[in-house]
């Protein structure tokens, strides 16, 4: 048996706007200093990349990164401010709750213990 904690955003639509996706990707910005070269170790479309940012912006209502059009000296992305502020408050957040939940998993299926000796882990990981 294994359960799984999972973190997502919804805007007030109740459509989702942020979890593990754009959070590898805002990573994969800092790290390659470009959303091409970070949607593209993703495996997904540049495009594809730019609307989830776009949209995560939009409910948070602030810029996760600022952009610079290409020329002689190449273009290039980098986190805002805000940007990597939200990220580590989700990152901390996102770690706090599957703690928490690996916790309550052993808690409610004691029976799973035997299995899983670190409350730390995802739940239902061995």
């Amino acid at each position: 048996m294994k359960a799984v904690t999972r973190i997502l955003f919804l805007d007030e639509a109740g459509d989702k706007f942020f979890g593990e996706g754009p959070c590898r990707l805002l990573r994969g910005v800092e790290e390659t200093g470009s959303l091409r070269a970070a949607s593209l170790s993703m495996g997904m479309a540049y495009t594809k990349a730019l609307k989830i940012l776009k949209n995560a912006e939009r409910a948070l209502g602030f810029p996760l990164t600022e952009r610079t059009a290409g020329g002689k000296d190449g273009g290039g992305s980098r986190l805002t401010r805000e940007g990597k502020e939200w990220l580590e408050r989700y990152e901390r957040y996102r770690d706090a709750c599957v703690q928490a939940s690996g916790r309550l998993y052993l808690e409610f299926f004691p029976e799973q213990r035997q299995t899983s000796s670190n409350p730390d882990r995802q739940p239902g990981e061995r």
